[in-house]
């Protein structure tokens, strides 16, 4: 009788949507990003400042990407330019910033995160994560 094969079934992980700011050759973007193994519904993106961002012609915050995103697929992002470097801290934009982040999952599950981002010196660093949470009914704080 041949030996079994150890089952290694692994179930796969709720939505995780976070907001990432990345600096990439002299250039800054922001990133939305389903890092999760199931999909992202009715995504939405909140700030608790405004970002302005090519060379101070656009508000970045405002934009429909950040109202709601439909779907976000697992392992998938959706990336935009912010600015150079040099524009945005040229002009003093925020260098702290923190992002609201709510969704929803296929089993109408509500999530809901807040990242903080600080920005030094041309580098990002992702400062504080707090809390996915979810609830059967609605997001719980």
């Amino acid at each position: 009788m041949p030996p079994q094969k150890e089952s290694r079934t692994r179930s796969a992980s709720p939505p995780e949507v976070i907001v990432d700011f990345i600096f990439e050759n002299g250039m800054f973007f922001i990133s939305i990003e389903n890092i999760g193994d199931r999909p992202a519904l009715k995504v939405t993106t909140t700030f608790d400042c405004k970002i302005v961002g090519l060379h101070g012609s656009r508000e970045i915050s405002a934009l429909p990407l950040f109202q709601l995103i439909e779907f976000l697929a697992p392992h998938k992002s959706i990336r935009i330019l912010l600015d150079s470097s040099s524009a945005y801290f040229g002009r003093n934009e925020p260098a702290r910033i923190t992002a609201k982040i709510t969704y929803s999952d296929s089993s109408r599950k509500h999530y809901k995160a807040k990242i903080t981002e600080c920005q030094r010196s041309r580098v990002s660093y992702r400062i504080a994560r707090t809390g996915l949470r979810a609830s059967g009914n609605g997001m719980s704080e």
